[in-house]
């Protein structure tokens, strides 16, 4: 099965985003091709999480999995470390109060 390209993956979740009125922004543009995606929820009161795709061995799926929650100072220096370690890491942040990323919705595993 071909897998589809970061820059358009990133594209089509920040369209699916702006569909539900949820804002969100590119704060580190990746490798088009095939750069790694991590996801940032910022709820507006201090708070944050990171999200990064991972594989399931036993059942080859892929899924969202939580890198970083807490303040989001300490959130974002683990942001800031995964991009040291990937300089072809995508970075996107979303800000929502209620706490909606979508990554649990069909289509974007």
């Amino acid at each position: 099965m071909s897998r589809l390209t970061a820059r358009f993956w990133v594209d089509a979740y920040l369209a699916r985003l702006r569909f539900s009125d949820i804002p969100a922004f590119v704060t580190a543009h990746g490798d088009d091709t095939a750069g790694a995606v991590l996801v940032k929820l910022n709820t507006l009161d201090g708070q944050a999480q990171a999200f990064h795709r991972s594989y399931d061995l036993m059942s080859g799926d892929r899924k969202w999995v939580l890198l970083a929650e807490g303040p989001e100072t300490d959130v974002d220096a683990s942001v800031r470390r995964q991009g040291e370690f990937d300089p072809d890491l995508w970075v996107i942040e979303v800000e929502d109060r209620q706490g909606r990323h979508l990554l649990d919705e069909p289509g974007l595993e």
